[in-house]
This record gives C-alpha cells, structure tokens and sequence, in this order.
C-alpha cells in the first residue's frame, strides 16, 4: 500500500518530526523519516533499519517482550534520556533499545553533537 502525501504529513506533525524512538528531528536526519516506524513493512533507515517488521525482541533475560508502540504508549515511561544516551526504564524500553541499538556510539556522538546545537532535547521529552 503507498502512503499518500496527506498522511505522510499527518504523521510527520502528530510526532512532531521526530523520530519517536530515538527523538532526532526529521530535519537533523540524513533521510526523511519512515511512515511504517510501528509495523514496518519492510527494513528503513537508522531505528527501522534494525526494527524491520519486528514488534516483539528479548530483554537481558532472552525473555520475549513486545517493542515500544509509540501510538499507545507514553516514551517517557520507558525511556529516559542521560545526557544524550537513551536510558530504558522498563523491559520493552530495554528490548526496544538493543533492537534499535539507539545508544550505539555513533548515534550518542550525533546526539551530543546535536543537543550542543540545541537541536536535540537535553532531558526526557
């Protein structure tokens, strides 16, 4: 099914163009953001680059949790940021972030990078 513009614009304003797992701007992104960030269709950039159609991973005791759904659950109650590392909070904000590796070296560096140019939340959104 293609996505219409009307809709693409839709959910680009109800997430305030962020990314609404690792909360990088659509403007601070080398691709525009991908509509399918719940139930992916296919592998996107950077978070659904690792999240594919996946909506479900492990937590740290391999036990099967489901992912963070950004249209029926609150971030901040699954993750919290420190500084520009994506802290999770609960065991689908854990499995949530190995899946999407959000604190990967280089995506904390472009966070850092980001919030000293005010273009990335210095606390939990």
């Amino acid at each position: 099914m293609k996505i219409g513009r009307r809709l693409r614009v839709q959910v680009a304003e109800r997430a305030n163009f962020r990314c609404e797992y690792c909360l990088i701007h659509e403007d601070d992104a080398a691709f525009s953001h991908e509509v399918d960030h719940v139930i992916g269709r296919q592998h996107c950039m950077v978070c659904n680059r690792f999240k594919g159609a996946n909506i479900t991973s492990t937590d740290s005791s391999a036990v099967i949790v489901r992912l963070f759904n950004p249209r029926s659950q609150k971030w901040a109650d699954h993750f919290r940021l420190a500084g520009a590392v994506i802290e999770p909070l609960t065991e689908t904000g854990e499995a949530t972030s190995r899946l999407l590796r959000l604190n990967q070296a280089e995506r904390v560096i472009e966070r850092t990078l980001l919030q000293q140019l005010r273009r990335y939340p210095r606390e939990s959104a």
